[in-house]
């Protein structure tokens, strides 16, 4: 399948890149995050700490075992606060 997958903050920053298509067989979260980092360097940099990051899928919050079979688009964020 193929998902777009969205890059904000610090990892936007480290992967230099917005956003993509990815080509992916992943069902969940943490498979994509595997694929991710097989790609280089950058990737492997920015998701070393997968806790301080948070995930949606198709704009609805998930976690690194959501399933992702059915997902057109990916998110990846760091956490957010507000006042």
């Amino acid at each position: 399948m193929t998902v777009r997958v969205l890059y904000f903050s610090w990892l936007r920053e480290r992967i230099g890149v917005p956003s993509e298509s990815i080509e992916t067989d992943a069902v969940r979260v943490n498979d994509l995050l595997n694929e991710l980092r097989e790609k280089g360097e950058r990737y492997k940099l920015a998701f070393t700490q997968t806790t301080s990051i948070c995930i949606a899928i198709d704009q609805e919050l998930g976690d690194m075992d959501s399933d992702i079979t059915n997902a057109e688009e990916i998110a990846f964020f760091p956490p957010m606060t507000g006042g």
